[in-house]
Formats: structure tokens, sequence, C-alpha cells
């Protein structure tokens, strides 16, 4: 992902969370929504931080809100979204931001 080539203002989504111990199907879910997330229309990125284990955040950027609502209502991400909410985290917490400003520097 190369940051410095978006055009602010754009949308971050932060979705910060812990994994829990019922993994089951929870990787192969996860790829599938990753791959789908990419071929979204407004689509710009992800970023991943952390293990899942004890904390983990991952950012996904998008063009603009439309394009996140429309990835709200895609069947596969609500499917991923309801085991997520009964089966695979402890906790969750999901953010939208407006990126207004954004400056990329390399040293």
């Amino acid at each position: 992902m190369n940051r410095k080539n978006f055009k602010a203002p754009y949308y971050a989504v932060l979705f910060s969370y812990q994994r829990g111990k019922d993994l089951e199907g929870y990787m192969d879910m996860d790829e599938k929504t990753l791959e789908l997330a990419k071929g979204m229309p407004g689509y710009l990125g992800h970023e991943f931080a952390g293990d899942g284990a004890a904390h983990a955040i991952f950012i996904s950027y998008w063009k603009d809100m439309e394009s996140i609502e429309n990835w709200k209502r895609n069947s596969t991400h609500k499917k991923a979204k309801s085991k997520g909410k009964t089966q695979w985290y402890q906790w969750y917490h999901s953010q939208i931001s407006k990126v207004e400003h954004s400056a990329y520097n390399e040293l």
C-alpha cells in the first residue's frame, strides 16, 4: 500500500480487536473478506498491526462514505461481522474517521 498517493479527504475505518478462543472458519473468512474489499469501488488500501491474540488493529482506507456504506452492505461482510460478534472476538471497536490532511515523507 502506498499512502502517498491518497488524496485527502478520504476515510479510514479502524477496527481494533482481540480474538477469542473459537476461531473455526476465521482465517478463511478473513482472507475472503479482504479479497472482496480489495475489489470494492472506493477501496484504497489497508494496513494491520498486532497479532490479534492480545490486541490488533486493522485499518482500511476508502475514497468516501458511500464506498464504506457499500462495503457494509456486502452479504459476505455481513456474515463475517455476525460470526465476529458471536464467536471470533472477545471484544472489538470500530471507528470511521475522515482524513482531512495527510503528509508523507521519505527519510
